[in-house]
């Protein structure tokens, strides 16, 4: 069983940065991928980010790529996702997620969802 924790959320400027953290409990963390999807009001789920369980490899979606960079620390239990040159598009509720298998872009593939925190970014 894995619990997971989204903090970080928060109302950001067009332009701004924002650095949303997803802390896990359990000791097996360093077993799972860990993504982070977003929803926006009315839409489905999406993928964001994704990173291997080493760390070595990171995906993301077309939509972020050059803005938004996935990390994780193992040693914390705690995955990062770096957020800049923030838009209006990128609002939504942000969910962490962790999946025993490979990193996946599908959410119904993973295994463990968090709470969600909201980001939503103004213009």
């Amino acid at each position: 069983q894995v619990q997971l924790v989204e903090s970080g959320g928060g109302l950001v400027q067009a332009g701004g940065s924002l650095r949303l953290s997803c802390a896990a409990s359990g000791r097996t963390f360093d077993r799972y991928a860990m993504e982070w999807f977003r929803q926006a009001p009315g839409k489905e789920r999406e993928f964001v980010a994704g990173i291997n369980w080493s760390g070595g490899r990171t995906y993301y979606a077309d939509s972020v790529k050059g803005r938004f960079t996935i990390s994780r620390d193992n040693g914390k239990n705690t995955v990062y996702l770096q957020m800049s040159s923030l838009n209006t598009e990128d609002t939504g509720v942000y969910y962490c997620a962790a999946n025993r298998g490979g990193v996946t872009t599908t959410a119904q593939m993973i295994d463990y969802w968090g709470q969600g925190t909201q980001v939503t970014v103004s213009s």
